[in-house]
């Protein structure tokens, strides 16, 4: 018997792209393209990855705001992929999402009463005297004064208005909540309470978190388990401190590099990327990632490695794709070469 909460099974997100003057289909956006997943009860799974490589896609679509090209996502055991809309409803009373603009995500018409009180009144939960007590009460436990239920969400911060939406989030005590970049579009000060307001709320709720971001060093403060997505899959898995001492892929070795060290006298590796992401409407054949990889070589243009154990992690729960997985990228010898090569292109005559 499985303790997980959460199990995502080879989930396809692919967006059709139509032109032309009958309005054709004409290509296919592969935003997420064989994804699994697996979160135990009151853990958190940090799904992090550089913009645009289909963190957000994935937490949508477990949440079924958009219905899967493809795979099953199981949700205490169930289905949702075969759930009815009724069945749905009642499931996403135990699965909420925090979303990562604190503005947009508010009704800026309604109060900030109403905005709390609204999920209440969809599961027909309580009077509204009940209601209005569960409200203050949410708002009470998110730091937010009680005076804010008839305020409007222009009149707060940034961080104040994703703490009421943190509240929204919590109201229906769910068993489960995806954080989509809740962070990331705060101030590095308030980042910290966020952050902070979340595990205390884990820790009270037994809450299991899927928590999305780009920012390794903010996954690491708050993930038990941490995947590393590029270009619509998933190249590394594995326990947080483990990722962190040892890291097998060359692209979350990159992303490790790049955390900033708050202390000027440490020197370290400088690895640079060459290159943009490719594009997902027509992703790379064999290795996505064999485009900018510096260990690159002729098997990873051919052939896809796939998501397993790498030598050595038997038995760890390190999962890799990689055909060379382990191997230390030189990358302050790729840059080198990269500037010498953009040295010899010849000048832009303006």
């Amino acid at each position: 018997m499985t303790n997980n909460l959460l199990e995502v099974r080879n989930l396809k997100m692919h967006f059709p792209i139509h032109g032309g003057v009958l309005w054709r289909k004409i290509g296919t956006v592969y935003a997420v393209d064989g994804v699994s997943l697996k979160i135990r009860a009151g853990e958190t799974l940090g799904l992090v990855g550089e913009s645009g490589c289909g963190k957000t896609t994935v937490g949508r679509t477990i949440l079924r705001i958009y219905d899967p090209t493809d795979g099953d996502v199981l949700f205490g055991g169930k289905n949702m992929s075969l759930l009815g809309r009724k069945e749905l409803r009642n499931l996403r009373r135990n699965l909420q999402m925090i979303f990562q603009d604190p503005f947009e995500s508010l009704n800026s018409r309604q109060t900030i009463g109403d905005i709390l009180e609204e999920p209440f009144i969809i599961h027909s939960i309580g009077t509204p005297e009940e209601r209005n007590t569960e409200v203050r009460k949410l708002l009470d436990r998110v730091g937010i004064p009680e005076n804010a239920v008839t305020r409007f969400p222009h009149e707060f911060s940034g961080g104040q208005r994703q703490r009421i939406g943190i509240a929204r989030a919590i109201a229906l005590k769910p068993k489960m909540v995806i954080c989509d970049e809740p962070v990331s579009a705060l101030d590095v000060s308030i980042q910290s309470q966020i952050l902070n307001l979340l595990l205390e709320l884990q820790e009270e709720m037994n809450l299991t978190y899927l928590f999305i971001a780009h920012d390794l060093a903010v996954i690491k403060h708050i993930s038990d388990h941490i995947a590393v997505m590029y270009l619509g899959k998933i190249v590394e898995s594995s326990d947080a401190d483990a990722l962190y001492e040892r890291p097998l892929h060359p692209y979350t070795q990159t992303l490790i590099s790049a955390i900033p060290v708050p202390d000027p006298t440490v020197k370290r590796e400088k690895r640079i990327l060459i290159g943009d992401v490719p594009s997902p409407i027509n992703p790379p054949s064999g290795c996505r990632f064999h485009t900018r990889c510096p260990i690159v070589k002729d098997r990873c243009k051919t052939e896809e490695p796939q998501l397993c154990s790498a030598p050595g992690t038997e038995g760890k729960s390190h999962l890799v794709a990689c055909h060379y997985a382990g191997q230390r990228a030189d990358f302050q010898e790729q840059s080198q070469n990269s500037a010498r090569m953009m040295k010899k292109l010849p000048a832009i005559s303006r």
